[in-house]
């Protein structure tokens, strides 16, 4: 079985990762499956989870959700979590114990996560692979190499992974990204396609695929569009102006794609736009900065640790916008003040049923975080501390056994 690749390099402008020196072997107690029981308590010690009503969670049939924790760039330190709703117990750092003959375990920063059928992906971008789990079991099932790969989505038996296509660094070379497709039932790479520079979120409606090119590698000069790819042919059909350094997506129930914009982290903000398809153009944006957003029904949440370099600090935000009127409807979707004790704001996810939403802390970025369960009126249930820089989620329909 393949081992995963060790990435320690330096930090280069545009990430938000902090570097580490050590690699993975050299990093004490991060091995083994920790099994929270559930306590009254607010989480602080790091070992407390308050879930005293854990039917909620299971609204819909959903009986848990898997947390990705992306790890510090360079230390091999990605991990796995999952939340049962069924006992209320917290499973940290699931992957070693049930793959102990992985080598490397998950690998370098955890980048994406998804469940597709009875398998869970997860998208580890430094060890340029992704990893293929039994969505019951979390053990692995495949690896599939894409070079520096950085989310994925589905249709129809296939997935597609964004890739930057090349190594992870700033150079003066402008080397296009690429969208790899790949059988989810025999992990082939059947077919790929050359799209923007450095490409991020994708989104699939009316047999196209949609994803955002940010340009990252390319500072000051980011790229700013969106690709278009016909998936019957796959190629690339239209490029779609939007604005710069682009991230998220999210496809609303009226046919409007919500894309982010990092900004360039100097005089230009953040912001979300809205894309017609159809039109294929931008009619219209939000005015509110977005590190991460996650659409439930017709709502936006929308979070940002809002990072400048002039003012060099953060300034938190907690949008909801609702995208059937088309208005913001609430500027702080936390209510009891727990806003104040996140540090980074940086993961988000919204039970797709009983509206609880949970919100990630990645305090330092080198320490572990934390992961802040609210009612969907925005008032705390509970708080747990999870691996470093816990960011991605997949609800499931199924317990872990």
């Amino acid at each position: 079985m393949k081992g995963r690749k060790i990435i320690c390099m330096p930090l280069f402008v545009g990430l938000s990762l902090v570097l580490q020196t050590s690699c993975r072997g050299e990093l004490p107690g991060v091995h083994g499956e920790e099994d929270i029981e559930v306590n009254p308590g607010d989480g602080s010690a790091g070992d407390e989870v308050t879930t005293p009503d854990s039917t909620a969670m299971m609204a819909g049939n959903i009986k848990g959700f898997f947390l990705l924790n992306e790890g510090n760039m360079g230390s091999n330190k990605c991990t796995l979590d999952f939340f049962d709703a069924v006992t209320g117990r917290y499973k940290r750092n699931i992957f070693p114990s049930r793959n102990p003959n992985v080598v490397k375990e998950l690998g370098d920063v955890g980048n994406d996560l998804a469940i597709y059928g009875s398998k869970l992906y997860a998208v580890v971008n430094c060890s340029h692979l992704v990893e293929v789990m039994d969505v019951r079991t979390a053990r692995h099932l495949a690896q599939i190499d894409i070079t520096n790969c950085r989310y994925i989505t589905f249709h129809d038996g296939k997935a597609y992974v964004s890739s930057y296509a090349g190594p992870i660094q700033i150079s003066p070379e402008k080397r296009p990204g690429k969208v790899v497709e790949v059988d989810t039932a025999t992990y082939a790479v059947t077919r790929e396609v050359v799209v923007g520079y450095q490409p991020e979120e994708l989104v699939i409606t009316d047999g196209k695929l949609y994803v955002a090119n940010s340009g990252g590698y390319q500072y000051p000069e980011y790229d700013r569009t969106i690709s278009v790819v016909d998936l019957e042919t796959f190629q690339v059909t239209d490029t779609i102006d939007v604005a710069v350094n682009l991230h998220r997506m999210e496809l609303a129930s009226d046919g409007l794609i919500y894309v982010s914009s990092r900004g360039n982290y100097y005089g230009l903000g953040s912001d979300v736009y809205q894309v017609d398809p159809k039109q294929k153009k931008v009619v219209g944006k939000l005015g509110v900065p977005a590190n991460e957003m996650t659409l439930c029904g017709d709502s936006l949440y929308l979070i940002s640790s809002g990072w400048s370099y002039e003012t060099e600090r953060y300034e938190p935000s907690y949008v909801l916008y609702d995208t059937k009127k088309h208005e913001i409807v609430n500027q702080n979707f936390i209510t009891d003040g727990t806003d104040r004790e996140i540090t980074i704001p940086y993961g988000l996810a919204v039970h797709p049923v009983s509206r609880e939403f949970y919100v990630t802390d990645a305090t330092d970025y080198v320490t572990p975080g934390y992961l802040y369960c609210f009612t969907p009126e925005g008032k705390k249930k509970w708080k747990v501390r999870t691996g470093d820089i816990p960011a991605h989620f997949a609800f499931s329909e199924v317990t872990l056994k």
